[in-house]
């Protein structure tokens, strides 16, 4: 009796982890990765974070290189032609191009014709121009402007792009870190669990060679432990792989590559439930969603395929260009010697105008097609995404309502392994039933693990659902 009841002490004190909550142990000494710290590195250092991060600076480089159509100009002309000591003619023309907003071309310059066989339209000697040209449908819009705009959206809609990408990462980041998280945990309660029934197999046999138990508790002591041995090494293995999967997340400055470090183990209460109370209501959620960085991406381009409607609608309009010049002997822009429209000015006309339009209004069906294919796919989005918030939330609540009643289940098991070690210590049980209310109790507590990971997998896919997580 006395080698029974240091048979079942010592099994008790080497039981005791599984009669409180699963947590690391407290003499753990080795580097704790947590859950904030590890989404911070994916933000700063991934690869495809990275990657997301130079399509916005593309798009800013390209913003800039659209403002350059409304640079001024300045070019200059110098034609010579000289022949048998004769000069034929020399001209200079240096000028300003002033483009503005509303697409009027303002210019300035300067004229030097010099020869003995200047074209009849020359003015000899020097001669100075300012002026304007005009393009009737260029002036409510043109080209340039809507090219400047059109940069301005994509540099939007890269930033929302960017946004997506993260949000995606992170999700598949936090992914892997639960998985990574809830196999650390189970490698635990399995690791101890061995030591439990090593030790359980070391006391039979010392009961046994003391006449205390019977030889055929010992072949059921050592079934015991290579059965759950067989169990460590598999989740051994889990263990170690998840830690390699998360790797593919953990990246240093330069786009190096972190070794995984086997001595790194999660925060173990990152597992751990939120409280209904800290979970917000849907309507928190569905309130988020107008910001979808998704639904912000296909706004942009809605942005801008109104803009190339805006533009092809200009084209419906006849092509008129007026260019008008005031012009100065010398090269004094301020010397009017007459009224403008009677002396010392240079004015042009053209007209280009097709009879039909035919390719004018194609072009502009074309654009409000596209604007409203787009409108069509952000109504579908937008429902989409409404959907599966609902449903992740919906996932979660019932998930927490499971990881509850699981949690009960598991205390039960508890309760039952507690009266068969008791009946065990007074002889009315066996080995064979207490190893039973083990293997159950070890059972509910990998499934409780596994329904608080799902549970923390859902959360985040409702943040991610919502657009919350970039």
């Amino acid at each position: 009796m006395m080698q029974r009841r240091v048979l079942l002490n010592n099994t008790i004190v080497a039981l005791a982890f599984l009669l409180v909550p699963i947590s690391a142990s407290a003499a753990d000494t080795t580097k704790i990765l947590t859950k904030d710290a590890f989404l911070s590195i994916v933000q700063k250092y991934h690869p495809v974070a990275l990657q997301a991060s130079l399509g916005v600076d593309k798009a800013n480089a390209a913003l800039r290189s659209s403002r350059g159509a409304f640079d001024p100009v300045v070019n200059a002309d110098l034609s010579r032609k000289t022949l048998d000591g004769d000069l034929y003619y020399n001209y200079f023309s240096p000028q300003l191009v002033v483009p503005t907003w509303y697409g009027v071309e303002l210019k300035a310059g300067v004229e030097e014709v010099v020869g003995n066989h200047v074209s009849r339209e020359s003015t000899l000697g020097q001669t100075s121009f300012a002026g304007v040209k005009i393009k009737t449908n260029s002036i409510i819009y043109d080209s340039r402007r809507a090219t400047l705009q059109q940069a301005k959206a994509m540099v939007g809609m890269s930033e929302a792009e960017q946004n997506a990408i993260l949000n995606d990462l992170l999700l598949e980041s936090l992914i892997a870190y639960y998985d990574w998280v809830a196999s650390h945990q189970n490698y635990k309660v399995i690791s101890n669990t061995l030591s439990v029934a090593e030790q359980r197999l070391s006391l039979v046999r010392i009961a046994y060679y003391q006449g205390a138990k019977p030889a055929i508790d010992t072949t059921e002591a050592l079934a015991q432990l290579q059965n759950i041995y067989t169990m460590y090494n598999d989740a051994y293995l889990t263990y170690i792989n998840a830690g390699v999967e998360l790797s593919n997340y953990l990246w240093h400055e330069n786009s190096i590559a972190v070794d995984w470090d086997s001595t790194i183990v999660p925060d173990v209460s990152t597992i751990e439930l939120l409280s209904q109370d800290e979970i917000k209501p849907i309507g928190h959620f569905l309130a988020q969603l107008p910001d979808h960085p998704k639904l912000q991406s296909i706004s942009y381009k809605i942005e801008s395929l109104n803009i190339e409607r805006k533009l092809k609608a200009q084209y419906l309009i006849p092509e008129i260009s007026i260019s008008a010049n005031m012009l100065n002997k010398g090269y004094e822009v301020n010397r009017i010697d007459a009224p403008f429209l009677e002396n010392n000015h240079k004015v042009g006309v053209s007209l280009n105008m097709p009879l039909l339009f035919r390719e004018a209004r194609g072009n502009y069906a074309q654009a409000k097609i596209k604007v409203q294919d787009a409108n069509i796919y952000r109504s579908n989005t937008t429902r989409q995404l409404e959907n599966k918030v609902m449903k992740h939330y919906n996932e979660v609540q019932n998930l927490a309502v499971q990881v509850s009643n699981y949690t009960e289940v598991y205390n039960n098991y508890i309760r039952l392994y507690r009266g068969e070690r008791t009946r065990f210590d007074i002889g009315e049980s066996s080995l064979f039933l207490l190893n039973s209310r083990e293997n159950k109790m070890l059972e509910a507590a990998q499934k409780l693990l596994k329904l608080k990971a799902k549970w923390n997998k859902a959360y985040a896919k409702l943040y991610w659902a919502s657009g919350l997580l970039q």
